[in-house]
């Protein structure tokens, strides 16, 4: 499912994909879209988990519904603290091969 969101990193829509780093590990998806609804509509917000533990992996994807949203958010939280931790936020890139 995460390749498949991520192919599609910014759709005809207008959307962006945020990519959030360095997330505190107790940070939910639910947290997460509140933190970046301030600065704008969020159509998605997950925290990526382990898939064996459900742990989090500390990183994350916000989508928002337009470009100009996304860009602020990203200025406004990237290198923010939450809870001693200093969120690495930037535009999301295409997921590279595994080959």
């Amino acid at each position: 499912m995460l390749s498949k969101s991520l192919a599609k990193i910014n759709d005809s829509g207008g959307r962006m994909k945020v990519y959030v780093g360095n997330l505190p590990y107790k940070v939910t998806d639910k947290d997460l879209k509140e933190m970046f609804s301030e600065y704008g509509e969020v159509t998605e917000a997950v925290v990526i988990t382990d898939k064996y533990s459900g742990r989090s992996k500390g990183f994350g994807f916000v989508t928002f519904e337009n470009d100009e949203e996304a860009n602020q958010a990203i200025e406004a939280m990237n290198g923010k603290d939450i809870e001693g931790r200093e969120l690495k936020v930037n535009e999301a890139r295409p997921m590279k091969s595994r080959e």
